[in-house]
């Protein structure tokens, strides 16, 4: 399950604040029963992302995320993705969701804002083989951001998942790691004192090894792959990162850390990033 927020969401039903629709993600069958749209029409923000048998997850105390009047989230939608829709698909129901707790902007228990930013790759893996799939962009506006959850996801290919900050001196510091096949829940950032500032780069590296007889693409299914990783920060002040759409490459054969001219890879680095053990 992914929760967004939306500017305007991609179906709108005036007087329904509980519309249904098939937002058309995935591969599959479709149906009658639900009308097909986009997520969002306009505006959309991560909030938060839940997988399968992951524990609820509490944000740290007066940590929040802002929305409603002012912040460009006017809605807020959930999103999920069923591994068999047979049973909704021929009119059954459904309780999965996620239970959140709205305050009024006058609060005094929020005083950090939150966001989520998604680190993500394209690409595609040859048979029989391991694959580094990256990303990397500098983060260019005039925010502290301070880590403090992360999650990391593939489908059945993945080794590990590792994202750091690489300051402007060149050193780099690990945000967070794992192993994806364990329950893709968000973790603590180990480092509390981290913190990315404007000029300062993010990366983040999926590897995977490819046992089928088959190419593997980056998609939606699980006859694809996914990489990514989701980083949970809180701010200094009272604006999220703007930068909505994460941190984003067209991944192997395309692009690798090694290609890009802003990065220079430590040896330890290239070693620790690919091994959820290190």
């Amino acid at each position: 399950m992914v929760l967004v927020g939306c500017e305007v969401p991609g179906k709108l039903v005036e007087g329904d604040p509980r519309t249904v629709w098939d937002c058309g993600s995935t591969e599959g069958p479709k149906s009658d029963l639900y009308p097909s749209a986009p997520t969002c029409s306009s505006g959309m923000k991560l909030i938060y992302a839940w997988s399968q048998d992951s524990p609820a997850f509490q944000l740290p105390a007066g940590v929040g995320f802002k929305i409603g009047k002012g912040t460009g989230v006017n809605y807020v939608v959930l999103k999920v993705y069923y591994a068999d829709v047979s049973k909704i698909l021929s009119g059954g129901s459904d309780n999965a969701g996620i239970t959140i707790t709205v305050l009024p902007s006058t609060t005094k228990k929020i005083t950090k804002k939150a966001g989520l930013y998604r680190l993500s790759t394209g690409g595609v893996i040859r048979s029989g083989t391991e694959e580094h799939f990256e990303c990397a962009c500098t983060i260019d506006e005039p925010v502290h951001m301070h880590p403090f959850a992360y999650r990391t996801h593939t489908h059945a290919l993945g080794q590990a998942v590792s994202a750091y900050k690489i300051d402007k001196d060149g050193n780099w510091h690990l945000i967070g790691k794992g192993a994806p096949r364990i329950p893709m829940k968000f973790y603590p950032v180990k480092n509390t004192s981290l913190v990315i500032n404007d000029g300062d780069i993010v990366a983040a590296r999926c590897t995977m090894y490819n046992f089928r007889d088959r190419d593997t693409y980056i998609g939606t299914t699980n006859y694809d792959e996914m990489c990514m990783f989701y980083m949970m920060y809180y701010v200094d002040g009272d604006q999220p990162l703007d930068q909505a759409g994460g941190c984003s490459s067209s991944g192997p054969p395309t692009y690798y850390w090694s290609k890009d001219p802003k990065l220079s890879v430590p040896a330890y680095i290239d070693k620790e990033a690919s091994d959820p053990e290190y």
